[in-house]
């Protein structure tokens, strides 16, 4: 039976002391976005100077100001990342009428500028998320007459980088049966993601307390990240924690994982999500196999290959390892510490049917 832990600080991310130099696999994150308006009132706290500036109406120094917010904490990801190690951000753009002015503020250019030339970490190719929307007025502007009507914003950005050189796995075991199966290759590294859709951002929390909204992203987007970039028993990091989603990820892809959150009362979200994480991951995995064995019945070709844990067909020889594992208990073990516990994800192939319930 493996493990694996999971710790929550409540502090400042552009601080992180309690993570070593090069001790992170992977960081995994979505900061707040500048400009966009939900987020105003926490960059005012966190620098008064951005909300000064606001106030004279000098939008473009505001700007940047929340941007320099944002370095301090991009500037401690370099540190704790290994050699090798990957980081990805998922940001948005903003557009927003400021003193009567409607235009676009382009988030993922200043910290794709920042990484690039300031932490000196190697670009990768960027994902883009399109939500889909089902509003019958997409346009934004005049309607149907030139020139003053707009482009809809509907895309988000994963930014991806790499610190240093590839990294070398030594660990051919956990690399091996971590591997993702052919047909997830093939969708999760396109460069746009067209068939993840946006969560519900309402908190329910007491607006004193809690914001009413969170900037969560979907729960498949943290775990497709996850198993593309890191191998069991890797350390993810999330900055940004929020609501926990990139822990959840984690836990159900055996993964360790670290996080940091200023709002406290985020943990009342989380724990809800926590108490079903055993049936969160027995139901990933059922999914992702019985995925898998819809998509090889549905070949005209037999494949040549067996994986050697469940025995049915896949595509490459790198496939044959791959090993699911479900989580077995689940426990706070002390104060914003969580400690996971794995056994052999099993499956009844002729009941279709999950042999841990």
């Amino acid at each position: 039976m493996s493990s694996t832990v999971h710790s929550i600080y409540f502090d400042n991310s552009c601080s992180m002391t309690s993570v070593n130099d090069k001790s992170i696999d992977l960081i995994i994150t979505s900061p707040p976005y500048p400009m966009i308006e939900m987020w105003d009132e926490l960059f005012f706290e966190i620098n008064p100077g951005i909300k000064e500036f606001f106030g004279k109406h000098n939008f473009y120094d505001a700007f940047n100001l929340m941007h320099e917010e944002l370095n301090k904490t991009w500037k401690e990801c370099e540190r704790v990342l290994k050699d090798g190690g990957l980081i990805c951000i998922n940001i948005g753009d903003a557009t927003r009428t400021l003193n009567k002015n409607f235009q676009l503020w382009s988030n993922h250019t200043i910290i794709n500028y920042y990484f690039i030339h300031q932490l000196k970490l190697h670009p990768l190719p960027v994902i883009l998320w399109r939500k889909s929307t089902n509003k019958p007025n997409k346009f934004m502007g005049s309607g149907m007459l030139a020139p003053n009507a707009y482009v809809t914003l509907e895309h988000e950005y994963i930014l991806i980088f790499r610190k240093g050189n590839k990294r070398i796995v030594n660990d051919n075991i956990n690399r091996y049966q971590s591997a993702y199966f052919w047909e997830e290759r093939n969708n999760w590294f396109s460069d746009i993601w067209f068939d993840l859709k946006g969560i519900k951002q309402n908190t329910n929390g007491n607006s004193e307390e809690i914001r009413e909204r969170s900037g969560a992203f979907p729960l498949e987007l943290a775990y497709r990240l996850i198993n593309m970039y890191s191998i069991y028993h890797d350390t993810i990091l999330d900055p940004f924690w929020g609501t926990g989603t990139s822990s959840i990820a984690a836990m159900i892809s055996k993964r360790n994982s670290i996080g940091y959150e200023l709002n406290k009362y985020f943990t009342s979200i989380f724990e809800n999500t926590f108490k079903r994480i055993k049936n969160i991951s027995h139901t990933n995995n059922t999914e992702r196999y019985l995925r898998h064995i819809e998509f090889i019945e549905g070949r005209k070709e037999k494949p040549k290959h067996k994986n050697i844990h469940y025995g049915f067909d896949v595509i490459t020889s790198q496939e044959k390892q791959i090993k699911f594992s479900s989580i077995i208990t689940a426990n706070d073990v002390n104060k914003d510490t969580y400690e996971i516990k794995y056994i052999d994800y099993k499956f009844d192939v002729e009941r279709q049917t999950n042999l841990l319930f």
